[in-house]
């Protein structure tokens, strides 16, 4: 019954995302699907999380996949130095896990609950007082001062900071190190290498 409603539902989506794709002027949004342990088809043109594969590409122009992630840094890096200043976080880093977790997509939402483009889940968003985890500025700030508490908590190692704030502290602590888990391992590696960047 469920793959009848996914192939019937279809192309009511593709027909949807191509409308809002055209209409928000940004025609180079691959489509990327993954199926949910439960069985739940998600789809995204921003995956925040291991497991989705491309689906559907919508082809390359001005505004897709590079000019998107360029534009991005320049809307909100004034408040990524002034939340880093406040912090005393390396912009880079947080640069660098923007991209990872969001792709400078202030309105991406992962399957797991996580907002923003920071991704915080809502457990986070109220330990640092983001009441709107889509407004840059509560996101950003939140998720640096976030971040810069687990820098701390690990003094000053990088990877497993980048852990926790994948997996969480407890996955860290279980682990005695960085879980064992795929995402977790590919997303510290991601992370590091784009703030390793030049």
């Amino acid at each position: 019954m469920r793959t009848n409603n996914f192939i019937f539902l279809l192309p009511v989506f593709i027909a949807v995302f191509s409308t809002n794709l055209i209409c928000a002027k940004i025609v180079s949004a691959d489509i990327y699907m993954r199926v949910g342990r439960n069985g739940t088809v998600y789809f995204s043109n921003a995956p925040v999380s291991n497991g989705y594969s491309l689906y559907m590409s919508t082809g390359q122009n001005s505004y897709g996949g590079n000019f998107v992630n360029r534009l991005g840094r320049v809307a909100y890096r004034r408040i990524i130095f002034k939340a880093c200043k406040k912090y005393n976080v390396n912009p880079k880093l947080i640069e660098a896990v923007i991209k990872v977790e969001s792709g400078f997509n202030i309105n991406a939402v992962s399957d797991k609950g996580a907002e923003g483009l920071m991704q915080l889940m809502p457990e986070t968003q109220r330990l640092v007082d983001v009441s709107d985890p889509f407004s840059p500025y509560q996101n950003i700030y939140g998720g640096t001062k976030y971040l810069k508490s687990l820098i701390d908590k690990y003094n000053g190692n990088l990877p497993l900071a980048l852990a926790a704030y994948n997996a969480g502290s407890k996955a860290v602590a279980k682990y005695g190190g960085i879980p064992p888990y795929s995402e977790t391992r590919n997303y510290v590696e991601e992370v590091m290498d784009y703030y390793r960047e030049k």
